[in-house]
């Protein structure tokens, strides 16, 4: 089933999903009349092309994200540095899980891109799995290591034949985005499923 993606602040720019690609960019109003049996799914904010974090390695490979049943010893945020490498040293099969919980916490970030060169097999192999695509890094990396970088990077506009990729965001203007940062997301979808969906 065709899905049509439109967010109420970018209505002129909605998007119908068919599978994993982009079957049409354009005016809400004009798709929906064209692709009457197409299930609507209504955002607030806006939808954009998602986003490209340039610190693969650095938040998947060198960062601990924790087990929800390790928050009483480790707390909840990632852990960095030699207290990361200690955790890796101890169990090794915590690089894959870790792995896994920090794909998802940049999903809640709208980000549907990573950069940088990622060496350890378990990280490659989970953000290939979640369809994660790997991109190249800016000249300029923007700061230093966060899911939700100074300033963002947007990937470029969709774009039909594409792969449905893409985020929303809960801000009136990109201007906002850039402001209030990429914690604003309420959805990303990646090669046509939704992989996060916060509200």
């Amino acid at each position: 089933m065709r899905t049509l993606h439109v967010a109420e602040g970018t209505p002129e720019a909605a998007v119908l999903v068919d599978g994993a690609v982009i079957a049409a960019v354009g005016p809400y109003e004009e798709l929906a009349a064209a692709h009457p049996a197409a299930r609507v799914r209504r955002w607030p904010g806006i939808l954009t092309p998602g986003l490209l974090n340039p610190y693969g390695p650095e938040l998947l490979e060198a960062t601990y994200h924790p087990d929800p049943r390790e928050a009483d010893w480790l707390g909840t945020e990632p852990i960095g540095g030699e207290r990361a490498r200690a955790l890796f040293r101890v169990n090794p099969s915590r690089v894959g899980a870790s792995a896994r919980r920090g794909v998802q916490r940049l999903f809640a970030h709208g980000t549907v891109a990573i950069a940088g060169e990622l060496r350890v097999r378990p990280v490659l192999d989970t953000v290939r799995r979640a369809g994660l695509a790997i991109g190249q890094r800016p000249p300029q990396l923007p700061g230093p290591p966060s899911l939700s970088p100074t300033p963002l990077v947007l990937l470029p506009p969709l774009k039909e034949g594409a792969p449905a990729c893409f985020a929303i965001f809960d801000v009136p203007t990109r201007a906002e985005l850039v402001r209030q940062g990429a914690g604003t997301c309420v959805a990303t979808v990646v090669g046509g499923r939704m992989v996060y969906r916060g509200r």
